[in-house]
Formats: C-alpha cells, structure tokens, sequence
C-alpha cells in the first residue's frame, strides 16, 4: 500500500495520547473517535505503528464500509471483497466481531454470516476453502457493527497489549498499553530518570516505563504479526523498520542513569515481575523487592511514583482498604517531599484518605470500570502533617500507666485508648504475639453525623500514623476495623478471606486470634478477670460455656483443672476454633465437635463441643428427667442474633429471664452461674432475685484497662437462693 486510511483502536480515556504518539510514528490527518483514531499512513508508518504504538489495541485497514439491516445484507457486503486477492487459501483466517445491530442475533451468527461470504468467495474462484482458526489465524478480520458497519484486516493479529513478556497463567489488573498510558499522561520519561511503583503487582507498569525509557519497540518480541499472511506483505519495508528498533534497543540500553524499581507485600507477585522483566530482556535494568508500600522510604530522587491503587481485588474487607489509604498517604508525605506522583484508582471515594490534592485528574477505563489517575507533587513540608501530638500524648501517658499495670498482672493483651480523646474515637488494643511480638487492633468507631466526613478522616489518618510512630511499629502489624451498629449476626461474619491466626498468652494459657478475618480478634479483653475467675473456680468440677464464641473461657477453665467441659455455639468455625485452641494447650486428644451429641452425657468426651442453638440445647437438657448438672455455668450470649440457624431472633433484654431460668436447672445444688452482658442500658429481670441468690459482681470483672465509665459489660453471679450470696474472694 502507498498510503490507506486506518484506525487505532483503543481504551476510552487514551484517545488523545494515541492521536499524539500516532503522530510522532509518521501518521498524519489524525481524527479522534470514541474507542480510537483514524489516521493515514504509508507502508512503512503502517508496520511502524505496530510495532512502535504502546497505546493501541490493534491497527485496522478498513477493506469495507456498508449498512447492513439484517444478516443477509451483512453476507452480501461480505461477499462483495475480493477475499482471494487479500490472501491464499492455505492461511487460516479468524473473525472478530464488536458492537451491535438490531437486525443481526449475536455476535456469532455475525462472524458466521462473513465467514461464509469468505468462503463462498474462494470457492467462486475455483480455490479450495481456507480453514478458520480462533486460536492461531494467520489473518485476522474485524468487524464492527453499527449504525454503519465496517470489515477490516486487523494487521497486528492479536491485541497490541500482548507484548509476549507477561508469564502464563499470571493475572495482571493492568493491561500493558494502559500502563503505558497511564505513564505517558504523567509525562514519562520526560517526568525524571526514577521511577518507583510501591504496589506492582507483577510488574507492568515498572516494566512498561522501562520500554519507554530505554527506547524499546513494545512489539519487538511478538512473535506473529497479521499483516504477513497478507498478499500486500512487504518483508524487505517491515525488516528495514525491524532492524531500525532493534538498533535503538541496543542503544537505549546503554543508558546507566535510568533507576527503576517495584514493591509488593506479595512474594509470589514479586516473584512473577521479576520472571516478567526478564522475559522482558530487561535483566539489571529494574529491580523487584519484597516491601511493603506503607513502610517504604523514598529511593534517591526525587522522581517519579506510581501505582495503581489496589480497590478490591486483592483487598476483600472495606476496612483494610481504608487503613491502606490513610497510612500510604502518611507514608508519602513523611518520605517522599519532592517527588510526583501518579495515583490510579476507580475508587474516588477513597482518594480523600490519602491527605493528598490532585493537581490533575484524568480519566481512563480498565475494561468496563471508569477510574481516576491523580496527578500530584509530594511538598517537601508535609512530612509531619499526619501526626497528632495530642493524640500522642495520650497514648504515651495511657502506655506509662496500663504499661506498668500489665507487668505487674503479667497481662500481655490489654485496652490502650478507648476514645479516650473525643476527636480520636477509635479503640486500641495491643497484643503481644508469641510468633512476632506486637500487634495492635484499631476500631474507629461510627462518628456522629454532625462532623464533617472530611475533618474525620483526617483525624483517622492520623491516628493510624501516629500509632505507628509512637509503638514503633511496622505497618503490617497495625489492623484496622470499622466499627458500627451490628445487626444480627454481623460482628461474626467474615470481613476478609485470608486469614492468619497467631497466639497470645493469658494466665499461663495460649490462645489464638484473627486480627483480620472478623470484625473481632477472637479474644475478648474485656472478660480477662472472668476467664481467670473460672480458671481458679474450675478444679475438679463441671464447667458449661454456653455460646461459647471461640473457647477461651473453655481453654481456662481446662487449664484450671476442670473435670469436664461442654460448650455450646451455634458457629461450626468458632467451635473449630475452640477445638485448636484446647489443641495449643494440649487438650486436643479429649475434644470433638458434636452436631448431634449422644443421648447420653456419659458418653461424651472430657471436653465436649456441641454445635447448636444453646437457647434451644438449654431448653431441651432442662426438661429431661436428672437434667446434668454443672458445677459452673458462664452465660455470655449476643445482644441480639437472627441467625438462619435458629428458629427465631434471640433479643438479651426480652429473653434473658428465660435463658437463666433454664441455665439454673442444669446448675448444681452449690454451683455458681456467671451472668455476663455488653448491652447497654440492660436492666436484670427483677424477679430473677426473688428465686436465686443474685450478685452484681461487675466491678470485679473489669481490668485496670476497662475501668472506664460506663462498664463495658455488665456480670452478676447467680446462685441457688440457699446457697451464700459470695464466694470467699469476692
């Protein structure tokens, strides 16, 4: 061909940049469409296109143009090229097909409607019918449908963004030619000699500006191209404009001032970038690290960041979304003045986090989803914005107290701050892990709608950075929740799929949490002088937990000596959970989990786990004649549960009278049943002391570290009315 008219396709969002790099590889008359570009070019600007443009999808010649009211129409503006000019018989041809028309079913019938006229065409001309072939085409058509309809040669074969250097079977959020367009809007390499992606994922984006900066032809390692199964193939044009980007590979590599580096928390990600940077030929020109993005501090530069943001794919709870937003902002401002960044995300309602001002804002869509590139330089000044110096004070002054508290009771998870400050409502607890020492876990609670969104996140934001100044801890020790209204069973639901459990010691027994699997770690701080009240009380008598939630109050009593233990939840994973933890602590051989316990309680095991509704359980055990008989009894249940499982929604205010009622006739004649409740506001049935001895033991069952007005729960021991209203401690 001397000059022809084609068109770029490409992602919404790009049209501009491809219009521009287009001109740059030798196309004039260029003329932006929604989805690509029409340009005009020679021969020899054709194949540089293909091989040169970082931006496109695919270059397409344009064989037709036509209306086509139904599929017949279709056929026949098919039919009307001369398809054995265009290639010989012996080449395998595939047709793809986008957009729409009302006369023609699908897209299928579509291509099946030219795949005949195509065809139909060689066999008109006395040749035998060439074999089509999705997977390995040597010619590939395209087709759009539309108000008006086009057929066209598509010369790349395959999407341009298939540049051959991505490992199989390794997913990437990011196609290359929108990391390449995501670079060329943030003025790369133009924009400095360093790049750094914090969060890379496998690689793409580093290894995108790595293409750029060193002047390598994206398509250089494609090993098949459409237009060489084509009659008008020119070998002796395509090598000159080959053998042309292989010499300015050669010379761009030579460059030794360009600093390219990627980080990810992921291993296996860093593992696939570096794998992909050197099927990339780029070997010592770029490294690839373990590193986690919160923690990173700036490289020599200053120069250029960019990432995209992670929104959900690699991320499954809302929570920690936020936390790494608010602490990479932080991190930012604290290492990298001076530098600019690209920040790309769909997620606008998450920007605000980062305490960060675009100076620019463009849009781009990765596939069907609209996302934002945020174009900002990092002031030299904001290093110390995200710290909060009151919020500083207190936590140093809560440590230097509860700190000196929890030696002496030898407490290793405890109550730091608990909205101690009202601009700063978040609950911290720490605990010491025996795996790898400190954690801490932040719950922010639900801020009043009378304070600007704004001024709370910023507030949170500096929380969370403060906390890890202060502690003088990694990022990835600090975990983050969002506290709100509950309903029914939620603050037992999942918020993330990846979960990690490590061990805590309490009273000289280990047990295990999640910091980030549900909206709780698993352990409940507050009810640490319970579990050893019930540790002390335990020794050779019978112990009931009912909604035993994860065991620890099972696992002390246990380890205080008890004769046997039955605990009862409804929660298949909890009961799970409870069975390791007694596992941790050696009493894993004399546990199992029962959906359906023996008839008869002789027949249990020491320690028996019993999957059921305990209202349900409690009533059932109470009605039979020599009901079993438990020498201690703790009686924590929700506030308020509407589980599937259970035959109706349990409400603590209306239902407790009933379920201690039932609890008491399980109870043995000078047992002690332990009464525990976090709602607020709860008022004790007053009839229940007009037929058991009843005790308001709270303020014995709250910590130096949850004396904090109001009682965070609320706990009675109840007795037989014959029995002392005390135990000698108390």
């Amino acid at each position: 061909m001397s000059e022809s008219n084609l068109f770029l396709t490409c992602s919404r969002g790009i049209e501009p940049l491809l219009a521009a790099e287009a001109r740059a590889l030798g196309a004039r008359d260029t003329h932006e469409h929604p989805g690509g570009v029409a340009v005009i070019a020679d021969t020899t600007n054709a194949y540089r296109l293909c091989l040169w443009s970082r931006l496109a999808n695919r270059v397409l010649l344009p064989l037709a143009q036509f209306q086509a009211a139904d599929a017949d129409a279709l056929y026949n503006a098919a039919r009307g090229i001369d398809w054995p000019v265009l290639f010989n018989a012996d080449k395998r041809f595939a047709i793809q097909v986008a957009g729409r028309v009302n006369g023609i079913a699908n897209t299928h019938f579509a291509a099946l409607r030219v795949k005949d006229a195509v065809v139909d065409a060689f066999r008109a001309a006395g040749q035998k019918r060439p074999d089509v072939d999705t997977r390995e085409a040597d010619i590939s058509l395209h087709l759009h449908l539309g108000t008006t309809c086009s057929l066209s040669l598509d010369l790349c074969g395959e999407s341009l963004h298939r540049r051959g250097y991505r490992v199989a079977g390794v997913e990437a959020p990011l196609k290359e030619n929108l990391a390449a367009a995501i670079l060329a809007r943030c003025g790369w390499p133009d924009a400095g000699k360093t790049l750094v992606d914090p969060m890379c994922g496998s690689g793409t984006l580093v290894i995108e500006a790595a293409l750029m900066a060193f002047d390598i032809a994206p398509g250089l390692a494609r090993r098949r191209w459409g237009f060489e199964a084509w009659q008008g193939f020119q070998p002796a044009v395509w090598q000159a404009v080959r053998d042309e980007a292989v010499q300015r590979r050669a010379a761009g590599l030579q460059r030794t001032d360009v600093h390219l580096a990627g980080h990810d928390l992921d291993a296996d990600a860093v593992s696939a970038a570096r794998a992909n940077g050197r099927r990339a030929g780029l070997t010592g020109k770029l490294s690839f690290e373990v590193h986690d993005a919160l923690a990173l501090p700036a490289p020599t530069g200053p120069g250029l960041l960019v990432c995209n943001l992670p929104y959900g794919e690699r991320l499954s709870s809302e929570a920690e979304l936020v936390r790494l937003y608010s602490l990479f902002g932080a991190n930012l401002k604290a290492h990298f003045g001076g530098w600019r960044c690209g920040l790309f995300t769909p997620r606008t309602d998450l920007t605000p986090r980062l305490g960060l001002r675009a100076e620019k804002i463009n849009s781009f869509y990765n596939g069907p989803i609209e996302c934002r590139l945020l174009q900002l330089e990092i002031p030299y000044a904001a290093a110390q914005t995200d710290y909060a110096e009151d919020f500083a004070n207190r936590l140093r002054k809560n440590l230097k107290h509860l700190g000196r508290w929890a030696k002496r009771s030898g407490a290793t998870c405890y109550r730091l701050y608990d909205a101690d400050l009202p601009d700063y409502a978040v609950a911290v607890d720490l605990y010491t892990t025996l795996e790898d020492g400190l954690h801490v876990h932040v719950q922010e609670y639900a801020a009043p709608k009378t304070i600007d969104p704004i001024q709370a996140e910023k507030r949170l934001r500096a929380a969370l950075a403060t906390l890890l100044q202060v502690l003088e801890l990694p990022p990835d020790h600090l975990h983050y929740k969002q506290r709100r209204m509950q309903k029914g069973t939620e603050q037992y639901q999942r918020t993330q799929e990846r979960a990690r459990r490590y061990t805590v010691d309490e009273h000289g027994c280990r047990l295990l949490v999640d910091f980030d699997s549900y909206l709780d770690t698993g352990l409940f701080l507050d009810h640490r002088p319970m579990r050893l009240r019930l540790q002390q009380d335990s020794r050779g008598r019978r112990v009931l937990n009912l909604f035993c939630y994860t065991g620890s109050a099972t696992v002390q009593a246990v380890l205080g000596g008890a004769l046997r233990t039955v605990s009862v939840d409804l929660s298949k994973t909890y009961l799970e959970w409870t069975r390791d933890t007694l596992a941790a602590n050696g009493a894993g051989a004399g546990a199992e989990v029962y959906l359906h316990a023996p008839d008869d309680p002789a027949r249990w095991v020491r320690n028996t786990l019993i999957r059921a509704d305990a209202r349900k359980w409690l009533s059932t055990m109470a009605a039979r004649p020599g009901a079993l008989q438990f020498d201690l009894i703790f009686l924590d249940p929700p506030t308020f549960s509407n589980s599937k499982a259970m035959e109706d929604h349990f409400d603590i205010q209306r239902d407790h009278a009933a379920l201690i009622a039932d609890a008491m006739r399980l109870l043995a004649p000078a047992g002690t049943l332990y009464f525990s409740t976090n709602r607020r506001r709860f008022k004790l049935d007053a009839e229940l002391a007009e037929h058991f001895t009843v005790q308001d033991i709270t303020a014995k069952t709250l910590d130096e570290d949850f004396r904090r007005p109001p009682p965070v729960h609320r706990c009675w021991a109840i007795r037989a009315a014959s029995e002392p209203a005390t135990r000698p401690t108390d």
